[in-house]
């Protein structure tokens, strides 16, 4: 208990100081790349220039982009021909982006071959030579198809020479990263799953690194729970292959249990009604155990949080009954980390567990588990002092407008 403190006061002191941090001020920020030690790997969602008003160009006026090594564009389409395919050609390649969206001033011209996101990552990555942009395939609502590509050499072979030819092409892209949700286990119904899903998952990852050359960069999104790990992943193998891969470290609890309870803890909390319980420590562990190499592996952080109505008031809210989810700007249940962060001037209180490592608010009646600057320091030294490999974030949205969150994560993992 006596280093969980130790890093909880080191955490907090951190995350004033990424605090004070001023848009633009990371080393490197438009010079040449720095070698880092850590991956800080961020989640662009393609559907934020919607509703959201989410674009690339935030990326570089919020700061996150200056310390980022990589960004994952969410989502390319594995379709039913087992073909990669853009699932979003309007967002993707086809909007013309106006000079007050663009990331450097400068609007599509009439005609021109590229643009919407693609173009403007293009843009972002000459400003930031040190940057990677991964094309990230497949996703909870995406993964139907999979199986049936990865099945047999041809199809796998086919697969990835359809990949490189739609997204390589583009000039935009270093390489994949897989987000199969999951392999060999249910994920979103209508999913294809078989039970060699788990020893096609390597070959499929082979042929990508095969065609694809060592130069490329090749990642995947990996679960937390230890089922899904054994029904669907050789962890002693894969990484033969992958650069590194992305855990999930969040949603381990939400609104579809009846109890509030910690959905992101770095630890799992004493007390908690759930036993054995998931927590980012444990989810790494799991990994590690069945052969993944520690420096290979980086730990998933949600930019948003679970929340709860209809709580009842005791213990702070944490591990009490509640009538069902808290509304959310972008459905029920869920709210971004810059509106959370907001809540305490609107009669809610944060509350932490230092040793634990997670944090929420309560009002009395409502209650909201979240990721503020200071866990999010103590899961990036839990990080550097554990040996593992960096921190990944879903998604960059979710942050607000001085990319609080992001710098944190530089300060402690750069």
């Amino acid at each position: 208990m006596g280093k969980r403190r130790v890093l909880a006061g080191l955490a907090a002191a951190l995350a004033a100081t990424s605090l004070a941090l001023a848009p633009g001020t990371a080393a490197g920020a438009h010079g040449a790349p720095h070698q880092d030690q850590f991956k800080r790997v961020g989640y662009f969602i393609q559907w934020g220039i919607y509703g959201r008003q989410y674009y690339v160009k935030n990326l570089e006026t919020s700061g996150q982009a200056a310390r980022l090594t990589h960004i994952n564009y969410a989502f390319g389409n594995v379709d039913a021909t087992g073909k990669c395919a853009s699932a979003d050609p309007w967002a993707d390649y086809q909007r013309p982006v106006s000079a007050e969206e663009s990331v450097d001033g400068v609007a599509d011209a009439p005609g021109q071959a590229l643009n919407g996101n693609f173009n403007q990552l293009r843009k972002l990555k000459l400003m930031h030579p040190g940057l990677k942009v991964l094309l990230s395939l497949g996703g909870w609502t995406l993964s139907a198809n999979f199986s049936n590509a990865a099945l047999t050499d041809a199809s796998r072979k086919a697969l990835v020479q359809s990949c490189i030819d739609t997204f390589m092409s583009t000039g935009v892209f270093d390489g994949f990263d897989f987000d199969w949700e999951w392999p060999g286990s249910e994920g979103n119904p209508g999913n294809v799953i078989r039970p060699e899903d788990k020893q096609n998952f390597t070959l499929l990852v082979a042929e990508f690194r095969k065609q694809l050359g060592k130069n490329a960069t090749l990642t995947a999104f990996l679960p937390a729970a230890p089922a899904k790990i054994d029904a669907g992943f050789e962890a002693n193998k894969i990484f033969k292959y992958l650069d590194f891969g992305s855990v999930q470290g969040y949603d381990f609890h939400g609104t579809w249990e009846t109890t509030t309870n910690q959905q992101s803890a770095l630890f799992v909390p004493r007390n908690n009604p759930t036993n054995p319980d998931f927590s980012g420590a444990t989810s790494l562990k799991a990994w590690t155990d069945r052969g993944a190499p520690k420096k290979q592996l980086v730990l998933g952080v949600p930019y948003y949080g679970q929340g709860w109505t209809g709580v009842t008031n005791a213990n702070h809210g944490l591990f009490q009954p509640a009538t069902g989810p808290a509304a959310g700007t972008w459905g029920p249940g869920t709210e971004d980390y810059k509106v959370l962060a907001t809540l305490p001037q609107q009669g809610y209180k944060v509350y932490h567990d230092v040793l634990s490592g997670h944090a929420w608010l309560f009002n009395g009646t409502t209650f909201w588990t979240f990721d503020d600057p200071v866990v999010v320091a103590q899961k990036g030294l839990f990080v550097r002092l554990s040996g593992y490999g960096g921190a990944m974030i879903w998604s960059l949205d979710g942050d607000d407008a001085n990319g609080t969150l992001t710098k944190t994560i530089y300060t402690t993992l750069h």
